[in-house]
C-alpha cells in the first residue's frame, strides 16, 4: 500500500490514458458558485454545487461511511458512501456512482442520495483509497484529488467499482443488480466497467461527459474498436456540447456502438459545459445567463433520462 504523504512518487504509476486535467474546461474548477445556497433547490433533480449542503442536511435517508476490501487479495481497504431509499419494496437494486476527478465530494454524495429517494440503494466508493494510503472520510482539496485521480490505474478503478456493487448487492435489503453511474472521471470509469463486465448482476452504465478508450489514428482519436466490441450492457453517453473534446468525439462513438449493435443512446446538450449536473444554473463570479439555463435544460433531460434508464434496465 503506498504512503499518501507520497504517494504519487512511492507508486510509480503511470496516468490514465484519459487524463482529465488535460481537457477540461478553466472554468470546470470554478463551477462552484459565488456562495452556498440553504435552499435545497429542485428535488427532482440531484442539487447543484450551490445547493449541495443544505440538501445532504436536508436528507431523510440513511447514508453512512463504510469500509470494504477490494476484490484482487491485496488488502487494501476502499472507503465508500452508501445510502438506503425509504421504500416498501422488499428488494432494491444497486447503483454504484463514481465520482470526478476531484474525488469523492459532497456533491457526489448528494447525487447517492438523490438514486435513493428513486429507490436504489446507492454507493459512492472513493477510488483514491489505496494510493491515498488509506480509507478515509476525510476529504481533500480538489486540486490534490485531481493529482491522485490521474493515477489510479484502470485495474484498480474497476477493482474499487466490483468491491462496491459487491458490498451493496450483499446487503439483506438489495437485489442481485447494480449499474453505474460516473461524471466526467468517473463517466470514462463507467465504460471501463462497462467493457471489464463487472461482477455478476451487472446491468447497465450511464456515462456523463465521460469517453470510452480512444485509439490515436494519425492525428486524430477514435473509439478503441475492441474494447468496444466487449461491451455487452446498455450504455447511456451525456454531454456538454460546450465540451468541444468530447462533443467532437461523440459521432464517431454513436457510430461505431451502433454498427457493432449495441444497446447505446448518446446525447451532446446545446450550450452546456463540461460539468453541467453539478453546475446548472448556480451564478458564478462571471455571470454567463446563457450557459446557466443551457446547463440546468440539459440536467432537466438528463437526469429523467437516466432515472428510466436505471429503472429499466434495472427491474
Amino acid at each position: 500500500m503506498c504512503l499518501a504523504a507520497g504517494a504519487l512518487a512511492a507508486c510509480r504509476q503511470k496516468p490514465a490514458a484519459d487524463d482529465h486535467t488535460a481537457h477540461m474546461a478553466a472554468g470546470d474548477l470554478t463551477n462552484a458558485p459565488v456562495a452556498s445556497s440553504t435552499s435545497q433547490g429542485d428535488l427532482s433533480l440531484p442539487p447543484s454545487a450551490m445547493h449541495t449542503a443544505a440538501r445532504l442536511a436536508a436528507s431523510p435517508r440513511h447514508g453512512e461511511w463504510v469500509t470494504l476490501p477490494y476484490p484482487d487479495g491485496k488488502g487494501d481497504s476502499l472507503m465508500a458512501w452508501i445510502v438506503y431509499p425509504s421504500t416498501t419494496n422488499a428488494k432494491s437494486p444497486v447503483v454504484v456512482v463514481v465520482h470526478e476527478i476531484f474525488g469523492l465530494s459532497s456533491w457526489v454524495r448528494s447525487v447517492a442520495d438523490q438514486l435513493a429517494s428513486q429507490g436504489f440503494i446507492a454507493i459512492a466508493p472513493d477510488l483514491n483509497s489505496r494510493i491515498r494510503g488509506a480509507a478515509t472520510a476525510d476529504s481533500i482539496a480538489a486540486d490534490s484529488a485531481v493529482k491522485l485521480s490521474g493515477h489510479v490505474s484502470p485495474a484498480d478503478r474497476n477493482a474499487a467499482i466490483d468491491a462496491a456493487a459487491s458490498y451493496a448487492m450483499a446487503q439483506p435489503a438489495a437485489a442481485p443488480r447494480y449499474a453505474v453511474i460516473g461524471f466526467c472521471y468517473g463517466g470514462s470509469t463507467v465504460w471501463m466497467q462497462a467493457v471489464s463486465g463487472g461482477v455478476p448482476g451487472f446491468s447497465g452504465a450511464v456515462a456523463y461527459y465521460g469517453l470510452p478508450y480512444m485509439t490515436r489514428q494519425g492525428q486524430t482519436t477514435v473509439p478503441n474498436r475492441d474494447s468496444l466490441m466487449k461491451v455487452t450492457k446498455p450504455v447511456m453517453l451525456l454531454s456538454g456540447a460546450k465540451d468541444t473534446r468530447i462533443g467532437s468525439a461523440m459521432p464517431a462513438v454513436d457510430s461505431m456502438m451502433n454498427a457493432l449493435g449495441k444497446s447505446y443512446y448518446g446525447h451532446n446538450y446545446p450550450g452546456a459545459v463540461h460539468g453541467f449536473a453539478r453546475a446548472q444554473d448556480d451564478p458564478k463570479a462571471k455571470r454567463d445567463e446563457a450557459e446557466e439555463q443551457a446547463n440546468l435544460a440539459a440536467i432537466k433531460d438528463a437526469w429523467p433520462r437516466t432515472i428510466e434508464f436505471l429503472k429499466r434496465n434495472l427491474k
